[in-house]
């Protein structure tokens, strides 16, 4: 037996029986009062809506099909107050139009089926019970009422309108007040609406008491739906993010290579999944190798996809280019055209001579330090021009090399290093002055570059209670 043919006989009710009005007070609307009540007193009516509502509310509790749950309850809400069409509008958040989901109605065996979305009903009804939060329980007695409620109503030729909004509600309010909104997200906007043409059609406050108590499960339902579609979501989401962090990371060096007279080692953490810093060591024209720091604006995927590009465009200009100063100046210029107003790179980059000297190239980066064995002292690497991404015309150019000796070490580090930040101290920072700390400490120990890099790390991690505001990337080329 099909659901709509369970339905029991209505009695048929008067505009000034069972509605509680009388003629000389034909009343157009009618909210419901905070002492409605779903029993009426009648047992078999009782029973009958309180096994709609369980039923609904199991089934919102259990449905995993959105769409199959959503015709249920609009059926239920027709069978329920003995309409003959049923209606869950919901108003699109961007234009704040009212949205047909679900349309249903009685056919003349008194099957339940879908009708067209295009479907006329009361649109003014359904915007004053959106607008104003309050149910609206009518039967149309004049032609007043009709205009009242909007054209319509009366071009339907309608009798008995319901309306509730979609609310949650409270644990000690009427059918008509509502809860806070859930953490979990805004409940959804509409209304679930019904009507009828019968000239003896009167739906009594039973009927919206329990017709409410179904608009607040189909928000349930919608919520739950939602919420659902967020998580699957954010797990794409997630599982994307952690692919570009793999992907990234396949981009930095596996192993610094190896090169007579020097020993290198690189390190990074990313604040997020993905980094908008890197480093790199890269083939130059004629067999060398060329030490490459870079920190991106910001941190995440955007900034990722500008650093794969920094990278891929580094190592193909860097074998045919002839010196750092060509290699970033055509990296600039190819940045210049992709990256958005307000983001930059900053770079700096040492090309590795047989002589143990370096030629550098300091474009806006955080000034890279040099621990000098023989006098034990540090000095700092200024910068030869802005940071890439800044002007699209710049021509850069390499400083005077800076000669290594045997013992000497430069550390090159981004900005997330010396901006670790004291979790209990705010306005501490590791700054400059713990990087030159930790690197005397181990260049008066003779520290092979893997040990100062990771020493530097293991302070400041430590200093910020392993809390990364920024991305970090530290990079170190030793003399030996």
């Amino acid at each position: 037996m099909s659901f709509w043919n369970k339905r029991s006989a209505r009695p048929a009710s008067t505009a000034g029986g069972s509605s509680g009005r009388t003629p000389e007070r034909p009343a157009a609307a009618e909210a419901v009062s905070e002492s409605s009540a779903i029993l009426s007193g009648d047992t078999r009516e009782d029973t009958r809506s309180l096994g709609v509502l369980l039923d609904t509310i199991a089934r919102v509790s259990a449905s995993r099909d959105l769409e199959t749950l959503l015709d249920y309850v609009v059926d239920s809400s027709v069978e329920a107050t003995g309409a003959e069409r049923g209606f869950l509008v919901l108003i699109d958040e961007k234009t704040g139009k009212q949205v047909v989901r679900v349309a249903r109605a009685l056919d003349p065996d008194g099957e339940a089926k879908s009708i067209g979305r295009d479907s006329l009903y009361s649109t003014s009804v359904v915007k004053r019970v959106v607008d104003r939060q309050e149910p609206i329980r009518t039967s149309v007695q004049k032609d007043s009422e009709e205009l009242d409620l909007g054209n319509s109503v009366f071009d339907l030729k309608l009798r008995a309108v319901m309306c509730v909004p979609m609310t949650a509600r409270s644990g000690e309010g009427g059918a008509g007040s509502a809860a806070p909104v859930p953490a979990g997200g805004a409940l959804p906007k509409g209304a679930l609406y019904v009507d009828s043409r019968a000239a003896t059609r009167d739906f009594r406050p039973e009927d919206l008491a329990l017709f409410h108590a179904l608009a607040q499960h189909i928000a349930i339902a919608l919520e739950n739906a939602q919420l659902n579609l967020h998580s699957i979501e954010r797990a794409r989401l997630e599982r994307s993010l952690e692919i570009a962090a793999e992907i990234q990371s396949g981009l930095m060096p596996k192993a610094p290579p190896v090169r007579e007279g020097f020993d290198l080692f690189g390190w990074y953490r990313s604040a997020e999944h993905a980094s908008g810093d890197f480093y790199d060591f890269v083939k130059t024209r004629g067999g060398g190798i060329a030490a490459v720091v870079g920190d991106v604006t910001g941190h995440g995927v955007g900034p990722a996809l500008i650093t794969a590009t920094a990278q891929a465009s580094l190592r193909s200009y860097a074998r045919v280019l002839g010196d750092p100063g060509s290699v970033v100046t055509m990296l600039n210029s190819d940045l210049s055209e992709r990256m958005d107003d307000g983001m930059f790179l900053t770079l700096f980059m040492a090309a590795l001579g047989s002589g143990g000297e370096l030629q550098m190239l300091n474009a806006g980066h955080t000034p890279p330090l040099v621990w000098r064995a023989a006098s034990q002292t540090i000095e700092a690497v200024g910068s030869d021009g802005p940071a890439l991404g800044l002007m699209d015309d710049m021509e850069y150019e390499v400083g005077t090399p800076l000669q290594m000796e045997t013992g000497d070490l430069l550390l090159a580090f981004t900005d997330g290093l010396v901006e670790a930040r004291h979790p209990d101290l705010p306005d501490r920072l590791f700054d400059e002055h713990g990087v030159r700390a930790v690197l005397s400490d181990q260049g008066f120990k003779g520290a092979s570059a893997r040990e100062v890099v990771e020493a530097v790390a293991a302070a400041a991690l430590e200093f910020s209670g392993n809390a990364r505001e920024d991305d970090i990337t530290i990079l170190a080329i030793r003399k030996v």
